[in-house]
């Protein structure tokens, strides 16, 4: 073998798993890699502003094409800078491979310039983490890192390379398949697990099937499967946060979203079922509520890749460990090998029929309400939809009251079309993640539903979109407050609105024309139609800026500590199965 630096290595190893970008931002300890790529030229490098931006650029990338996504950042600060995105990875299950720049091997421990112990800070937010100090085993753990990032329950892995190991000389071949003696995760199911859940499935009365983002990291094939699933039993579905695609929303089976800001059927379906089958979701406490009074009379089949999740929060009755798309389509064989028919679940879907009709997701507009001349941010939402779902556009969101109502009203018929940050909540997650999904789908129409409050945590990314002339759109509800923040102190604090206004806010049309992009403002609800038009009209990046109801609250809502079946609808109304328990706590 030649022997080449350990920066080359890196890149050949980058180049011989198929990456084709990767997000980063220049340092000291990373200058070897970087001139590395610049020799290479293999390999497109994006120049985020921020290396938190890189991150979830990286996410971005990874969710909408299924590829892991790839970083690269220098020590120090820039390491701790990538922390937050690599934290969100792991609550998420996104498959990223972070690569840090180290100061030289003799400096560790010596608190020299930028030196920051990344291993030992992101032991506790990742898969696993490698410092290497040998450049002949540069090539390896490279590979073995995307092994890792990419199978079982995705997940981000963090390499950190001190400087000398970039310069210093090796000889490196593409390794052949991974074998790593401790890390196997199961992927196929055990059949009489299977079969044992497509009997329980049959015998069921009030069956739900419960998904999650297990279902779209299983690939596309998993979604079609569910269909399948959900045709042959007839059963309900519905979907978590992360899930959202993975089932069509426009499927008559479909109950919505469920938890906090789920729907009233959704819920309730849950709540009275007598099988739960959870296809790739963790039992997450935004879809449990009080654990106590959390489906208290159903059985419960757990599918799920990662063996620790099983009986993490709720026990369980059933364990499938495998891959969600693969236990699905072994559902579906075992079901029409024993010729089932289709259940009579009609009585079921009577009772489902009843809570639908609750009409959870309507919203106020009209005059006694107080929101006369208001744009409410739902319609504005569902006006984005109407204008766009024949383009399947891919919709990222920042985190707050936009994120839920993006998740209830723009309804995702197709997997890998929603990206947002669930496990960990991160602001300034979506104009990063919006600039990642359209680099890697370049014909697709991307956009970020946003909120005034969390797209300034991220903002400098508006120069990356222009720099690689990228035709994101920005879709801002902007209400003048952190309007989640704001809605729980309005019900569980009184109104008082501790520092939840957003004062000093720009003029976000110009500061998009600043920085090179078309800026729209609508103010009025005859104005919101020919502002989207305008936006999609527009081939290059657009910042909106939609002026909607300050004080309009996302319904429905479970109170924290609240039972799942205890929500709120809309305004002062509550369920009347609330106890006085949970009605103290708003």
């Amino acid at each position: 073998m030649v022997e080449r630096s350990g920066a080359d290595i890196l890149v050949e190893a980058l180049v011989d798993l198929g990456v084709e970008i990767v997000f980063g931002y220049p340092g000291g300890a990373v200058l070897p890699i970087y001139d590395a790529l610049f020799r290479a030229q293999k390999i497109k490098h994006i120049l985020v502003r921020h290396e938190q931006a890189a991150t979830h650029a990286a996410e971005g990338y990874a969710r909408s094409t299924g590829k892991p996504g790839v970083v690269l950042v220098t020590s120090g600060p820039g390491a701790t800078n990538a922390i937050t995105g690599i934290t969100d990875a792991m609550l998420d299950s996104i498959p990223m491979v972070v690569i840090t720049g180290q100061v030289p091997s003799h400096l560790i421990g010596s608190d020299a310039f930028q030196e920051a112990d990344t291993v030992g800070i992101t032991r506790h937010c990742t898969k696993h983490n490698y410092l290497v100090k040998d450049p002949a085993k540069l090539g390896p753990t490279i590979h073995e890192a995307f092994h890792i990032a990419t199978s079982g329950r995705p997940g981000p892995v963090v390499i950190d390379i001190p400087k000398d190991v970039q310069v210093a000389t090796a000889g490196y071949s593409k390794p052949g398949p991974i074998q790593h003696k401790t890390y196997r995760p199961a992927s196929k199911a055990d059949r009489s697990a299977i079969e044992q859940t497509v009997d329980m499935i049959a015998a069921a009365e009030r069956p739900v099937l419960y998904t999650g983002g297990g279902v779209i990291n299983s690939g596309p094939a998993a979604a079609q499967l569910l269909v399948e699933l959900a045709r042959i039993t007839g059963a309900p579905v519905t979907s978590t946060l992360m899930g959202l695609g993975a089932f069509p929303a426009s499927s008559p089976q479909f109950l919505g979203m469920l938890g906090m800001h789920g729907t009233y059927e959704a819920n309730w379906a849950m709540n009275q079922a007598d099988l739960i089958v959870n296809i790739g979701a963790r039992f997450d406490d935004r879809v449990t509520g009080r654990l106590d009074a959390f489906a208290p009379n159903s059985r419960k089949i757990h599918v799920d890749i990662d063996r620790s999740s099983i009986n993490k929060t709720v026990r369980i009755d059933l364990a499938i460990v495998a891959d969600a798309g693969r236990a699905m389509e072994d559902m579906i064989r075992v079901w029409k090998s024993r010729q089932y028919a289709k259940p009579d679940l009609s009585a079921w879907w009577d009772r489902i029929a009843e809570w639908r009709a609750k009409d959870s997701l309507a919203f106020p507009e009209d005059e006694p309400n107080g929101f006369r001349g208001e744009i409410m941010p739902q319609r504005a939402v569902r006006a984005l939809w109407e204008a766009t779902h024949r383009r399947q556009p891919i919709i990222t969101t920042e985190v707050g009251q936009h994120q839920m109502w993006a998740a209830q009203y723009f309804g995702f018929d197709l997997p890998n079309k929603w990206l947002t940050s669930g496990g960990l909540g991160t602001m300034g997650y979506g104009l990063p993640a919006a600039i990642g999904a359209q680099l890697g789908n370049p014909n697709a129409l991307v956009i970020d539903i946003a909120g005034e409050a969390s797209i300034q945590m991220n903002i400098q990314e508006l120069a990356t979109a222009t720099q690689y002339r990228l035709p994101v759109k920005v879709f801002i509800l902007n209400n003048e407050y952190m309007g989640m923040v704001r809605q729980w102190q309005e019900l569980t604090y009184e109104s008082r609105y501790a520092e939840s206004y957003s004062d000093s806010l720009p003029d976000f049309v110009r500061l998009a024309e600043a920085y090179g992009w078309k800026g729209i403002r609508i103010e009025a609800p005859d104005q919101l139609d020919r502002g989207i038009a305008d936006m999609l009209a527009h081939d290059g990046p657009v910042m909106v800026d939609c002026r909607v109801a300050k004080l309009a609250n996302c319904f429905p809502m479970i109170p924290s500590g609240a039972a799942h079946t205890d929500m709120i609808l809309q305004a002062n109304e509550v369920s009347g199965t609330m106890d006085d328990e949970a009605r103290a706590l708003v």
